[in-house]
């Protein structure tokens, strides 16, 4: 384990002292006054000096605080596919990504609800500078991706990430949560990048690539929500990459976003695991093709399940057909949710921005152009 000092979360044997450390942080102290607003401070410090575990801290606290999250800024926590997943079992669960904290809090919500085994989550280590967020985060079980690196250091973060995930799925039997692609989809237009499947099968131990993706169980995950609460703070980076132009966050620009993404109204959340892959990996490792070529029929694989999982709500199908000047999906909404969405709209970008408007209901609208890929004529 100590080979993976660097990027870990807390041992168990760590966490009393951790906790120790950073309960008078007044962001912690925060999160804690959220997630028990009716216990006195003693009471809380019990509750923290029963957490013996990083289960325990995710079982007794943040269990709690997602459940509060979700009562506060959600109108339904809806959730699929888990009937699948056979217990005391490790998955590799690779996932669309939109919110930075709520994705992983969620699928982990569900996972204990459904007594199953939860997650070891990747998380960039550029969203967790401040040293309470860091503490915070392996707390709950983070690892760290390392980001900004030369090549030569960035393919030795990789190697030893992926032996690290390895180590988890196989030795530890705990499952594992990384996002399809590099950061999160800002534009709703979720497609896996070969990079992080390369990333992962630099651990390998098989001659054939697609047997050890096998034996590392990948469980497809979609996420969606009907609102994304950060889609005002989306907007900057997309508008940079509509003009080709350089884009640079501000100094607490993530923060902000993890705030927002907790915080901020979603409506229904919906998430769905999709079929284990096995007899696909079967079929691309028979066909022999180059080595690239096996990793993008991996990556076309996950995102079918992706695309197809993803629950489509009423802003999804409006998006696309404000988008698209057309009334194909006006049964999917009614006047109410065209209005919502229309004021939302005006709100964030107004009327007069013409660019602006076509990558917000994009944003929305692509997981119903992807969908439609797999529709038959």
């Amino acid at each position: 384990m100590d080979n993976y000092k660097e990027i870990r979360p807390y041992l168990d044997s760590e966490v009393r002292g951790a906790l120790e450390e950073h309960k008078d942080h007044p962001m912690i102290r925060a999160l804690l006054y959220f997630t028990f607003p009716d216990k006195s401070q003693e009471e809380i410090g019990e509750i923290l000096a029963s957490c013996n575990s990083v289960s325990d801290f995710q079982a007794k606290v943040i269990y709690q605080s997602v459940k509060n999250v979700l009562e506060k800024s959600s109108e339904g926590f809806f959730t699929s596919g888990f009937e699948k997943l056979k217990p005391d079992t490790s998955y590799l669960f690779i996932s669309n990504h939109r919110d930075i904290v709520m994705d992983t809090s969620l699928l982990n919500v569900a996972l204990l609800e459904n007594h199953l085994v939860m997650t070891a989550s990747a998380i960039g280590d550029n969203l967790v500078k401040k040293p309470f967020l860091l503490a915070l985060s392996k707390l709950v079980r983070n690892f760290l991706i390392q980001r900004g690196l030369s090549p030569r250091e960035m393919l030795e973060s990789s190697r030893n990430v992926s032996g690290y995930i390895r180590h988890l799925l196989k030795d530890e039997n705990r499952s594992v949560w990384i996002a399809q692609r590099e950061g999160r989809t800002k534009d709703g237009n979720d497609q896996t990048q070969q990079g992080v499947l390369k990333m992962l099968a630099l651990a390998s131990d098989e001659e054939e690539i697609m047997d050890y993706f096998k034996k590392l169980r990948i469980a497809p995950v979609s996420i969606s929500y009907e609102y994304d609460p950060t889609d005002l703070l989306k907007m900057p980076e997309l508008m940079a990459r509509h003009y080709d132009l350089e884009y640079v966050k501000t100094s607490n620009e993530d923060f902000n976003s993890i705030l927002k993404g907790a915080l901020g109204q979603k409506k229904r959340i919906c998430i769905k695991i999709g079929d284990v892959l096995d007899t696909e990996l079967d079929e691309i490792k028979n066909r022999n093709e180059p080595i690239n070529r096996q990793f993008q029929m991996l990556a076309d694989h996950i995102d079918e399940q992706i695309h197809k999982n993803y629950r489509l709500w009423p802003t999804n199908y409006l998006a696309y057909d404000l988008l698209n000047g057309t009334a194909k999906y006006a049964d999917k909404y009614n006047e109410k949710e065209k209005r919502q969405f229309e004021r939302r709209l005006e709100r964030r970008v107004g009327e007069g921005n013409h660019v602006a408007r076509q990558n917000f209901l994009a944003m929305y609208a692509n997981p119903v152009v992807n969908r439609m890929k797999y529709e038959e004529d």
